[in-house]
């Protein structure tokens, strides 16, 4: 939750720098998208007295120190309750020597107490969570320079010796403007016409996913033979379902298929009538391992979890012409659980064919099916052109 919470006042921030820019639009634009996705953040990370460490982790609680950049670049983005219910918690839940990063551990990183300290902007608050991390530095049997990860319990080093992050602990002087505005302004390059902002590729649906229409798979939950992924083998004993697979309530997931086991094997045939494209992205979501082959060949391996569909960039090498199988492995272990994947050709923002293969690229069941998507609406790694 916290490096959501970061990823979210990043997006506040790109809109803060489109205004200085003088793209409003754009400001307008990507200020929307961080609003929407603090609000969903607020009602699905909410655990009653705290929020937790991850969406899918009930009964449990991090610092959300990240939240700091809300108010300090004033995205306002966050209501303010949110920075209060987080910091009676922490009060309630910290170790003599300190607040723990979270649940799991009792060691902490000493310069982002700190930094949760500032969050209510509350000196009660402040004193509160900084007073233990003092009596740390002055009860610690460890006698060096001083540490920023150590155990909140027994005020031992954990790791680390006088780093330069320790200036982290001087965060609160950026809540005031006057003060480091005396240094800020004495900065001479007075940098300007900044270079245009890249624009995203655009995204042809070739295998489209189950985000807005259904697609039916072969699908098994029992292990199958090692020859399960490749194109010759029968599936006919397989079940049909509707993508996508898992169970409800988890986080950006589409579920038209109940899917609750540990394990699940899908395939998916489609055709290509088109000229083999040079670049594919996966259009995943997974929830937790994936696995998946295009024609037999293992295309990606995707460990952990997302909350949302996301785009990855694959070797277009495996794809042919004519028919084609998709073939996913997906393993679960705890919390949600979900799986869907489809395929989209990946075409330059520069390119001059563009509208032409709009117009060829095909998909089974669909006629000629298009979506273009850009960053603000679609998660692209491993992009380069």
């Amino acid at each position: 939750m916290n490096l959501s919470a970061k990823a979210i006042c990043g997006l506040g921030a790109f809109a803060k720098l489109c205004d200085l820019r003088g793209d409003q639009d754009r400001a307008a634009e990507y200020r929307e998208i961080a609003k929407k996705y603090a609000a969903r953040w607020v009602q699905e990370a909410d655990d009653g007295d705290h929020f937790r460490l991850a969406f899918d982790r009930p009964g449990t609680w991090s610092q959300k120190y990240n939240l700091v950049w809300d108010q300090i670049l004033g995205l306002g983005l966050f209501p303010h309750a949110v920075k209060e219910k987080e910091m009676a918690y922490y009060k309630n839940v910290q170790n003599r020597y300190g607040l723990p990063l979270d649940n799991r551990a009792t060691y902490t990183k000493l310069d982002w107490v700190l930094w949760t300290a500032t969050l209510t902007q509350n000196r009660e608050d402040f004193n509160a969570l900084v007073k233990p991390v003092f009596m740390f530095l002055n009860e610690t049997p460890d006698r060096r320079p001083m540490t920023d990860w150590y155990f909140t319990d027994t005020a031992r080093r954990r790791g680390f010796t006088a780093r330069p992050v320790v200036g982290g602990v001087f965060l609160q002087m950026l809540y005031n403007k006057n003060l480091w505005t005396n240094y800020a302004d004495r900065e001479k390059t007075k940098a300007g016409n900044w270079a245009p902002i890249p624009q995203p590729p655009h995204m042809l649906s070739l295998v489209p996913t189950s985000e807005q229409h259904p697609a039916t798979w072969r699908y098994t939950t029992a292990k199958p033979p090692a020859t399960w992924c490749m194109p010759g083998y029968d599936d006919s004993g397989w079940k049909k379902g509707l993508a996508g697979f898992g169970t409800k309530h988890t986080p950006g997931a589409v579920v038209r298929t109940h899917w609750n086991t540990s394990n699940i094997w899908l395939r998916r045939e489609f055709d290509v009538k088109v000229k083999k494209p040079k670049h594919l992205a996966l259009r995943i979501h997974h929830d937790e391992d994936a696995v998946v082959f295009l024609n037999g060949r293992r295309v990606g391996q995707y460990p952990g979890y997302t909350t949302e569909y996301q785009s990855i960039e694959i070797d277009s090498e495996a794809l042919r012409s004519g028919r084609n199988l998709l073939a996913i492995h997906c393993e679960q272990t705890k919390g949600g659980q979900y799986i869907d994947v489809g395929i989209d050709v990946i075409v330059p923002a520069t390119s001059k064919h563009f509208g032409r293969m709009r117009e060829n690229v095909e998909s089974p069941g669909l006629g000629t099916f298009f979506r273009e998507f850009s960053l603000k609406k679609r998660t692209i790694s491993g992009v380069a052109f």
